[in-house]
């Protein structure tokens, strides 16, 4: 198995993972094998903090789908990459989910370039909260508010039945007052400057790089790849689907991320 001997060849490993790792947790991915979106763009950073009708409809279909990020659990992939961190395989794994799941596999050099969704974080003064119990400041201000659900999407949305978040009610921050936001990277939203350092300190020390389930379309997942090409490593890469860095991988596996972590890492171990 090719992607067994390139776990054997390299002793000091980086991984980028994307939304096709968490999707044997049944959370919804954003692409298609091509790379193209499955729904409709996410909310924009801009639209978010300015326009209070935006963070209704955010909230809304947020509340409603966090259930199915809350309810995940850690599958094949997650499990498979923390036994190669512990077996000293993996040195750094850098995200861009923001389930939190690599963490609660086991792995603990995680970079969450993206956040985390189960926090909640004021744009006002910077308090943060959990996401469970901002959910229940959500329930009390809304207790008669139900919605028909069309569909789950991706990182804890759901398609809701049209109009449905008009009479929604957002909780301000209890602190001072200010707007609340997901501790995540919205689109159109800069990741900080601190993880993005960290993430690229994990490349450079790196032998090779090892991407898993990402198309790495958006250039905060794609720019440690071309780092890594940058610097002569080598990179391998498995998901179902059309990547960006396709061409400067010296392997691509097109195959279930979860199946072929686990044969490739107990072949690892035979």
């Amino acid at each position: 198995m090719a992607l067994a001997g390139f776990l054997a060849e390299n002793e000091s490993i980086a991984v980028v993972s994307g939304a096709g790792v968490s999707t044997g947790s049944g959370i919804p991915d954003y692409r298609d094998r091509d790379g193209n979106w499955k729904h409709a763009q996410p909310i924009q950073y801009q639209d978010f903090v300015k326009h209070a009708r935006f963070r209704k409809r955010y909230w809304a279909r947020s509340y409603v789908g966090w259930q199915c990020v809350s309810a995940a659990r850690p599958n094949a992939a997650h499990y498979a990459l923390a036994g190669l961190e512990e077996a000293g395989k993996v040195d750094t794994l850098i995200t861009q989910n923001v389930d939190r799941l690599h963490s609660a596999a086991g792995s603990r050099r995680v970079i969450d370039l993206h956040g985390d969704l189960g926090t909640v974080r004021c744009l006002a003064c910077d308090a943060t909260q959990t996401r469970s119990d901002y959910q229940e400041m959500l329930k009390a201000a809304n207790p008669d508010w139900h919605a028909r659900v069309f569909r789950y999407r991706p990182d804890g949305d759901a398609e809701l039945a049209n109009e449905s978040h008009d009479a929604f009610c957002v909780p301000a921050c209890r602190k001072c007052d200010g707007i609340v936001k997901p501790d995540v990277v919205m689109f159109g939203e800069t990741v900080p400057n601190e993880r993005v350092r960290n993430a690229s300190a994990a490349i450079d020390r790196a032998d090779a790089l090892l991407i898993v389930g990402s198309s790495l379309m958006l250039f905060s997942g794609f720019r440690f790849a071309r780092q890594a090409r940058e610097q002569k490593k080598i990179i391998a890469i498995i998901n179902n689907g059309r990547t960006r860095a396709d061409d400067i991988a010296a392997l691509k596996v097109e195959a279930d991320c979860g199946d072929t972590l686990a044969a490739a890492a107990a072949l690892l171990a035979s």
